[in-house]
């Protein structure tokens, strides 16, 4: 089994990046792929894991560096792991005005089983984006 993390931009002019409908689609899709993981929005920034079978991930992912919404899209850990550290796929959003501190609470319960270096990375993310 494959975990991939990769961070993007939203493409400033995209249109359709409403990240429920993102959720909604991407659902559809890694159940048909076996994919799980987490993604994380707060907006403007995507950081997301997904877990599942190499070549359904790595097709996942490919689709996602195609897609015009994002830019600036950079893989930041691909390993091989024997079982998923996010269990079922999850979504932490932000959301204007709210609260912060359950923002980055909700993102470290989510990350709570992912590897320390992934865990950290999206403990990180969350608390430096806490001011965007």
């Amino acid at each position: 089994m494959l975990q991939l993390v990769y961070v993007s931009s939203v493409r400033p002019g995209a249109q359709d990046v409403d990240p429920a409908m993102i959720l909604e689609k991407s659902r559809v899709n890694n159940t048909r792929d076996s994919i799980t993981g987490l993604l994380y929005s707060d907006g403007t920034r995507f950081l997301q894991a997904l877990e599942g079978p190499a070549e359904k991930v790595q097709a996942a992912y490919t689709r996602i560096k195609a897609d015009p919404r994002h830019r600036a899209v950079v893989m930041l850990s691909e390993r091989a792991i024997e079982e998923r550290e996010f269990g079922d796929w999850a979504m932490a959003h932000k959301t204007p005005g709210s609260d912060e501190q359950a923002f980055i609470d909700r993102v470290s319960a989510l990350a709570a089983s992912a590897s320390p270096n992934v865990r950290a990375t999206f403990e990180s993310f969350a608390q430096v984006r806490r001011g965007a």
